[in-house]
């Protein structure tokens, strides 16, 4: 047992390169778990990529695998509130003291890279090292593992997938990865791997052709929705919806989803397809994946931050939308679900996102949106500075100011009880970056504390 206290463990982690700075090399990290003995390579990994979806579809996946009766380790990014949401076992973030402690067994071999290589170790490599180590002690049976960025020049890219899964992809970390969705979707092909298989949700064709060209020329299987699977049918249902889903190997009909938008049921499918592709959808394996374990497995699932109802009268929304392509599904999804009259946003953005295109998403929808700033002062957009742009899109008469987020939360309750007095119930959509998202979840679900450490770049 380390002598190191989880704070002090979370500090040396924290002055390490942050998640946003990256260089495009796997040769620290390669180092690091060979050192380790490459733990990655001690169980199956179903790895995710994608622009929006990655974190929702590997939740799934998980319950899915331990509905199954097998112990899974599950590996995302960025956290909400606490970095042990990035590791969990068997849907559990770890423990502080497992945490410390596996952060004290790798650290003599840190400091060894730290020494070859012209560069440290970041943040996100270490943690990537940590989460292998972890499951391969546990030990897990699946390993379900969440691309940090891109996806050649990841750090999870050591581990190779027996699943790979990609998401949707759309324009995100232009500055990083390109500014179209064909260049994004070739660092993105990055993880698909030989003797695997792909699975890909629904794409524009340019961006299928990319991934269909890297599958064949590794010689990977293929499962596309909308061709080898895909949602049969949707309806909204309190507190969720009600799908159905053709799989790789069979159809899954009224399966009960506890998460709101059309967006969540694609995910789903996909989630159901790659768990079939885990286990090995064929004639002799059919039957494994049932209805009933979907349904199962599907019932509990949550999805943290991700229009996520964390309070009524008036209801507040908390979601984590930071790319145009993430905050169009969430307009869809708030207009579908729920009716609100008025809704009020609260927004804060990350200044190196594309903020107009954000604000035009939600623009349709929101009567007033209060424009604000998370706790990243290097990143975060100033609240003045987002209030211009948004006075741009919404109009001057449309746009509140208020730097604090806890007063941004306050004057968006005020605002939508008010005014929900004649026009029905108000509610509170408080979105555009997971930063903002989890700080505004931690003020909201619970009492205000000091979290453990900040959340990286959002994905």
């Amino acid at each position: 047992m380390s002598d190191l206290s989880y704070a002090e463990v979370s500090a040396k982690l924290q002055q390490r390169w942050p998640e946003h700075k990256i260089e495009p090399t796997l040769d620290r990290v390669r180092r690091l778990v060979e050192l380790l003995g490459d733990p990655q390579k001690t169980y199956p990994v179903v790895h995710l990529t994608g622009t929006n979806g990655k974190t929702s579809t590997a939740r799934m996946v998980d319950a899915l695998v331990r509905e199954a009766g097998l112990r899974t380790g599950r590996f995302t990014s960025p956290h909400l509130e606490s970095v042990r949401e990035r590791i969990t076992l068997d849907g559990e973030p770890i423990s502080e003291q497992r945490f410390v402690d596996t952060y004290a067994e790798i650290a003599p071999y840190l400091d060894v890279v730290d020494a070859e290589q012209e560069h440290p170790l970041s943040f996100f490599e270490v943690m990537t090292a940590m989460a292998f180590a972890v499951f391969a002690d546990a030990p897990v049976d699946v390993a379900i593992v969440e691309v940090g960025l891109g996806g050649t020049w990841d750090s999870t890219n050591v581990a190779d997938g027996t699943v790979s899964v990609v998401t949707p992809v759309a324009v995100d970390h232009a500055h990083i990865l390109g500014s179209d969705p064909v260049t994004i979707a070739k660092d993105k092909s990055g993880i698909i791997k030989p003797g695997g298989t792909t699975v890909m949700a629904q794409q524009s064709l340019d961006v299928f052709e990319v991934l269909l060209r890297k599958a064949a020329e590794v010689g990977s299987q293929v499962a596309r929705e909308g061709i080898e699977f895909g949602i049969v049918s949707r309806s909204v249902a309190v507190g969720g919806q009600l799908i159905s889903i053709k799989g790789l190997g069979g159809e899954y009909d009224d399966i009960f989803l506890p998460l709101h938008g059309e967006y969540q049921a694609h995910n789903a499918a996909t989630a159901v397809a790659a768990v079939e592709a885990l286990f090995g959808a064929s004639a002799q394996t059919e039957g494994r994946v049932t209805t009933e374990l979907v349904q199962a497995g599907f019932a509990e699932v949550t999805s943290p931050g991700r229009m996520e109802v964390v309070r009524t009268s008036p209801t507040i929304i908390v979601d984590a939308a930071h790319n145009p392509h993430g905050a169009e599904a969430t307009a869809a999804t708030v207009s579908e679900a729920f009716a609100f009259q008025p809704l009020i946003g609260v927004l804060g953005c990350m200044k190196d996102k594309d903020v107009y295109g954000v604000l035009e998403a939600y623009e349709p929808i929101m009567e007033t949106v209060v424009c604000t700033r998370n706790s990243f002062v290097d990143r975060s957009m100033p609240a003045e500075e987002l209030g211009e742009l948004a006075a741009e899109v919404f109009g001057e008469d449309r746009v509140l100011v208020r730097p604090h987020l806890i007063d941004a939360i306050d004057d968006a309750i005020r605002l939508a009880e008010e005014n929900a007095i004649a026009l029905g119930t108000g509610g509170v959509l408080i979105t555009g970056s997971v930063v903002t998202a989890g700080e505004a979840r931690a003020l909201l679900v619970r009492k205000p504390k000091k979290t453990d450490s900040k959340p990286g770049d959002e994905q």
